[in-house]
C-alpha cells in the first residue's frame, strides 16, 4: 500500500494535534514493510528537513505563505506529485485539503479523508475562507472512500448532514513521564505547583481571552502561564497581551517544545483548556498522561474525554470559569485526587497504537472500494 498523507504542517512538529496525529499514525504504519507511507510537508514550517523520519518519506512541498494560500495552495502541489510518483492511496488531513479530493478519484486513486474538527467554525476565518471549508467537508463527504472523525459528536453530524457513514477514530497518547522544574525555572521563575497552565495555539477558539478575563478577578498568589504562539492570529495575540498587562503573574512563553513543554506538563498546578470548539483535544489528552488535574469547559469534546476524572465549567462564561478556578485553588485536595486518578484513566482509554492498527483497517478498506 503505497499512501501519500497531505493536510499536516509538518513533522516532526508541535503546530497542532494534526501534526502529531499524523506523526504518530505514520511512523506505526511504516513499521509494517508492505506500507510506503509518504508525509508532505510544507517547507516553510519545518526547522529541519529529513528525507526518512521514523521510518516515514518525507517530502517537502513549496507554497504560498500566507493566511488564505498556504494550505491551498501546497495542497494542490502535494496532490499534483502524490499522483506522478504512483501513490495508490491519497489520505488528507482536515476540511482544508479534503477540498481537493475529487481530484485524485479522476485519476483513479483512493481517497480517504479525517475530519480533526469543523474548522469553518473558527474566528479567524472570514465568510470566504468558511465558505472554502464548508466545501472542503462537502467534496470530502462525497469523493472520499472511507471517512475518518477524531471525535463521536462528528459521527452524528456527517449522519444528518451528509447521510454518510464515517469511521471514528479517536486521538491517542502514550504515557509520559514526569520532569523535574529545571528549564521552567531558569527561564520563567516556574516551581512546582505554583502555576496553572493554558497550552493551545493562540487562536480565539482556543478561549485563552476567558481565561485571562477570570484570572485578573482572583485574588491567589499563583501564576498563569500562556504557552503557546500566534497562528496567523498576531491581532488576537496582541489583544491578550493587552488584557495581561497589569497582571505580572500572567507569563507569556510563546511555542515551547522538548524538555521545557515536558516540565511546564509535569509541574503544573493543574492544566485548563478554556476552548469554545474542538476535534479531540490532544493537549488535554496529554495534561491528564501527565497525571494533571484538567479543567476544560462544557462542551461535548472536552467533556468525553475527562468523564469524571476532571473538573468543567460552562462553556463562554468567565464567571462559571472563574468560580471553578477559585475552588480548585482553595481545594488543593480536589487537585490532588485528580492528578492520582487521570493518568491511568486516560492511558486505557486512549492509546495510538490501537489507532494505528484501526486506521490502517480504514485504508486497507479504501483500497478494496
Amino acid at each position: 500500500m503505497k499512501v501519500a498523507v497531505i493536510g499536516q504542517k509538518g513533522i516532526p512538529s508541535r503546530a497542532g494535534g494534526v501534526e502529531i496525529h499524523v506523526e504518530e499514525i505514520a511512523a506505526r504504519l511504516s513499521n509494517n514493510e508492505k506500507n510506503q507511507i509518504t508525509v508532505y510537508c510544507r517547507k516553510n514550517y519545518c526547522e529541519k528537513e529529513y528525507v526518512n523520519y521514523r521510518g516515514i518519506n518525507i517530502k517537502y512541498i513549496k507554497s504560498i505563505n500566507s493566511k488564505h494560500l498556504d494550505a491551498i495552495t501546497y495542497t494542490f502541489l502535494s496532490t499534483i506529485d502524490a499522483i506522478k510518483s504512483g501513490h495508490n492511496l491519497i489520505h488528507y488531513h482536515a476540511l482544508g485539503p479534503s477540498l481537493l479530493a475529487f481530484i485524485p478519484r479522476i485519476f483513479r486513486k483512493r481517497v480517504v479523508c479525517t475530519c480533526h474538527g469543523l474548522d469553518w467554525q473558527r474566528e479567524k476565518w472570514g465568510k470566504t475562507a468558511k465558505a472554502m471549508l464548508k466545501s472542503g467537508e462537502f467534496i470530502g463527504s462525497k469523493f472520499a472512500n472511507e471517512y475518518i472523525v477524531v471525535s463521536k459528536s462528528l459521527v452524528d453530524y456527517y449522519k444528518q448532514k451528509y447521510n454518510r457513514n464515517v469511521i471514528y477514530i479517536p486521538n491517542g497518547i502514550e504515557e509520559k513521564h514526569c520532569l523535574q522544574a529545571n528549564n521552567i525555572k531558569k527561564k520563567f521563575n516556574l516551581d512546582k505547583n505554583e502555576y496553572i497552565l493554558f497550552l493551545a495555539r493562540l487562536v480565539p477558539e482556543k478561549g485563552a481571552h476567558y481565561l485571562i478575563d477570570a484570572f485578573n478577578s482572583i485574588n491567589t498568589n499563583k501564576k498563569l502561564v500562556i504557552a503557546g504562539g500566534s497562528s496567523h492570529s498576531d491581532e488576537y495575540v496582541d489583544e491578550l497581551k493587552n488584557k495581561a498587562s497589569n497582571n505580572k503573574n500572567i507569563i507569556f512563553t510563546d511555542f515551547v517544545k522538548g524538555e521545557t513543554l515536558d516540565e511546564l506538563y509535569s509541574n503544573a498546578y493543574c492544566y485548563v483548556l478554556p476552548s469554545e470548539i474542538e476535534g479531540l483535544p490532544i493537549s488535554l489528552l496529554e495534561a491528564m498522561a501527565y497525571g494533571q488535574c484538567c479543567l476544560v469547559s462544557d462542551i461535548e469534546q472536552n467533556t468525553d474525554v475527562i468523564e469524571s476524572y476532571g473538573e468543567s465549567f460552562i462553556n463562554k462564561n468567565i464567571k462559571s470559569l472563574k468560580e471553578k478556578l477559585k475552588y480548585l485553588i482553595e481545594n488543593p485536595n480536589v487537585v490532588d485526587m485528580h492528578k492520582e486518578r487521570s493518568k491511568d484513566f486516560i492511558l486505557k482509554k486512549y492509546n495510538w497504537d490501537d489507532v494505528a492498527i484501526t486506521t490502517e483497517e480504514t485504508l486497507r478498506r479504501a483500497m478494496t472500494k
